[in-house]
């Protein structure tokens, strides 16, 4: 009997996956992931002196590097990474399921991507979720940034700490949440609510923020599922954040 389409593509995701490796790179980035006992490490490529600064995380991780000159630097990364020597070949790291996640957290937040592709936005984005108390950072299977060295090393170690799951649909995420009592609001400029009044009298509730795309903002779809459109309070007509900022504030504003 012939394998429905779906189960075809979504045995070939998995198969994907399980080859999928990252590198990631500069001394911070390498150093958490290798003190990072969750994380699968495949090879380290390091010259001298940045094996020298790197020397108590590679004892305690077991990893034998390969030590090159710096002018033959071999590791795959784009000409323009900064690597300061290291890089460090890994599995992505699997976070469970959304319900792993998002239930049983103290003060429980989660920030939502729709299509947030850059990695530098959303590696600022896992930082500020990391220092603000997010349970999560949830982006799609496609049209979101994957880890990668760049998404990394801007997360300033927060990739290794900081909840990141990319699921298939992002509506089907949002009512997942939902059902589990969180309170989905999504972020849009010209909604008529600041985030802190439509939190008035609710801040005991679990809540996840849905930030779009720097110029698309929102997709039709997300702002129909979401349980309601709110805005950042702004001083003046100035223009728009750039997301990363809009994350870090939306997450601040709606502390418990």
């Amino acid at each position: 009997m012939k394998k429905p389409k779906w189960v075809v593509q979504k045995e070939q995701g998995k198969k994907h996956d399980a080859r999928e490796t990252v590198w990631l790179f500069g001394l911070h980035a390498v150093r958490d992931a290798l003190l990072n006992p969750a994380r699968e490490k495949l090879q380290l490529i390091v010259t001298m002196n940045a094996q020298a600064k790197l020397q108590e995380a590679i004892d305690q991780s077991g990893i034998t590097p390969i030590q090159v000159d710096p002018r033959k630097f071999s590791a795959p990364l784009d000409p323009g990474s900064v690597h300061q020597g290291a890089a460090l070949e890994v599995k992505p790291l699997d976070w469970g399921r959304l319900e792993d996640v998002c239930i049983g957290a103290v003060s429980p937040r989660v920030v939502m991507l729709d299509r947030v592709t850059d990695p530098h936005n959303v590696g600022a984005i896992l930082r500020s979720a990391e220092v603000l108390g997010a349970s999560a950072v949830i982006g799609t299977r496609h049209h979101s940034a994957p880890e990668t060295g760049a998404l990394a090393k801007t997360a300033s170690g927060a990739l290794e700490r900081q909840p990141y799951l990319r699921l298939r649909n992002l509506s089907d995420a949002i009512r997942e949440l939902q059902s589990m009592g969180y309170l989905v609001l999504g972020l849009d400029g010209e909604a008529e609510q600041t985030i802190e009044a439509t939190l008035e009298g609710r801040r005991d509730r679990p809540v996840a923020l849905v930030l779009g795309a720097e110029g698309p903002g929102l997709r039709a779809k997300t702002k129909e599922t979401v349980d309601a459109l709110v805005r950042i309070d702004a001083a003046g007509g100035f223009g728009s954040l750039n997301v990363s900022n809009a994350a870090a504030i939306a997450l601040y504003a709606s502390r418990p």
